[in-house]
């Protein structure tokens, strides 16, 4: 997911969209333990967006604090 698309969302919408990556993530990893893996660079993948989620998330809070 592009930072820009992100960045066009609200920060309640934010949040559920890192919710659901975070769950997504944690079912990949349960498949990685049983060895059925399917798809291994979704694990980067998914890290990577939900470290840009959390910046916009920390951008977006920084901007009401002021």
């Amino acid at each position: 997911m592009k930072a820009k698309e992100l960045r066009e969302l609200t920060v309640e919408d934010l949040k559920e969209k890192e919710k659901k990556l975070r769950q997504e993530l944690f079912k990949l990893n349960q498949s990685r333990f049983s060895g059925k893996v399917d798809k291994p660079h979704m694990f980067k993948m998914l890290r990577k967006d939900i470290a840009r989620i959390q910046t916009i998330l920390n951008e977006k809070l920084k901007q009401k604090r002021e």
